[in-house]
């Protein structure tokens, strides 16, 4: 099987040009490649898993890839899925946010020897004059054809800025610029960057002439990649010191039956026949055997192996029966917290984090959504005495470990 019949089968291809070229090219490993982050926070998240795993499979075939950073790009703001307008960040804010990218990203792809670079568009796009863009790029740009696209037109009722509205410029012309400046053949993105990367395509192909032959592909559910990892608490992050190992694992391990086998396949580097082969007989707790997998594969990919076993470790505490494991998330409580030994349940509740304020706790407590040492509690007025440690449960996924210090 070559690596694109396998990019295949895993469901990670939605829409490319030139196929048959791109096909001999990632075969061959002689593509040198990019993707594109925006430093929009100071740590990666699970919307951009599936692009790191890609990127690491494809440099295990030998092809070369190119991790854009888009301080430049970052400035402005993409159009594409967003009804308003992205809030400005400074350039200190987007610098810092580019090293943690930095950082994070190591664990996926390797820097080492030239066998992939790191870029930052702010290096090219903060210094274009704004006529020569004008005369040199913008021409090869028609904006009735660009108003055609959805990621415009589903702004248009609600305003779209004359700044959002050069990013696919700005974009296109990150790719003319990787292009002849690194000899980057292809890019891959997002389902919907489509019209992003083939402005970029288009933009090399009108400048430098039929014998340019850049290429573009897209990754399959990307879209809803993005929407991963938004829990009722935010962004299942990457940094440890914001989502920690056992809650990524958690998250993972909670997907639903119909997604545990698609991010398999997507996301893991289990061997595809293997995958295949439990999906033909996937039926009951089979797919919670299919969950654990899934978590201890990507928290191995991304904290390590040790956070991996750490996490399964307490995760089969719990699942077990509502055992307490040395690495279940933990909320430690003073004395001076306690009454005559006892707290409020939906004080409780706030201060371990399953609640942020009283009235969701009383919620929680009056829908029977707490059990607190296997007993479900439904009364908001009542104490709950603490000796050592208790575990509360919020619903049927999510514990803490509470601990008197």
């Amino acid at each position: 099987m070559t690596v694109f019949e396998e990019l295949k089968r895993r469901g990670l291809i939605a829409q490319l040009t030139d196929e048959k070229e791109i096909e001999e090219l990632i075969n061959a490993g002689k593509a040198t490649f990019y993707i594109g982050f925006d430093p929009t926070a100071d740590s990666l998240h699970v919307g951009h898993f599936m692009a790191l795993c890609l990127m690491k499979r494809l440099q295990m075939a030998g092809n070369k890839p190119i991790v854009l950073i888009g301080g430049g790009t970052a400035m402005i703001g993409d159009p594409s899925g967003k009804s308003d307008m992205r809030k400005m960040m400074t350039r200190e804010t987007i610098d810092h946010n580019v090293e943690c990218f930095k950082k994070q990203m190591s664990r996926f792809i390797d820097f080492s020897d030239d066998k992939a670079i790191v870029v930052n568009n702010a290096d090219w796009l903060l210094d274009l004059n704004y006529v020569d863009v004008l005369r040199e790029v913008g021409v090869h740009f028609s904006v009735n054809k660009m108003l055609t696209f959805e990621c415009y037109k589903q702004r248009m009722e609600r305003g779209l800025t004359f700044l959002e509205f050069n990013y696919m410029i700005m974009q296109s012309y990150d790719f003319y610029k990787l292009y002849t400046d690194y000899g980057c053949n292809m890019q891959f993105g997002g389902d919907d960057q489509w019209a992003n990367m083939l402005g970029g395509t288009e933009l090399i192909r009108k400048k430098l002439g039929k014998d340019a032959y850049a290429m573009t592909i897209t990754l399959l559910l990307n879209s809803e990649g993005k929407k991963m990892g938004k829990t009722e608490k935010g962004a299942v992050w990457l940094d440890p010191e914001k989502t920690s190992p056992y809650e990524f694992f958690q998250y993972w391990r909670n997907v639903s039956d119909d997604d545990v086998i698609k991010c398999l396949k997507m996301l893991t580097f289990v061997p595809i026949e293997e995958i295949e082969e439990m999906e033909k007989t996937m039926e009951g707790a089979q797919f919670n055997k299919a969950k654990e997998l899934l978590a201890y594969e990507l928290t191995k990919l991304v904290h390590g192996e040790e956070e991996a076993d750490k996490a399964l470790a307490a995760a089969k505490a719990v699942f077990s029966g509502g055992g307490v494991d040395e690495n279940m998330p933990t909320t430690e409580l003073s004395a001076d917290d306690l009454t005559d030994g006892k707290i409020g349940i939906l004080t409780l509740l706030v201060k371990a984090g399953l609640a942020s304020s009283n009235g969701e706790a009383r919620r929680l407590v009056q829908q029977g959504g707490i059990t607190i040492d296997d007993t479900k509690k439904t009364n908001p007025q009542e104490l709950i005495e603490i000796n050592e440690q208790i575990v509360v449960r919020k619903g049927k996924k999510v514990f803490r470990k509470v601990v008197v210090k």
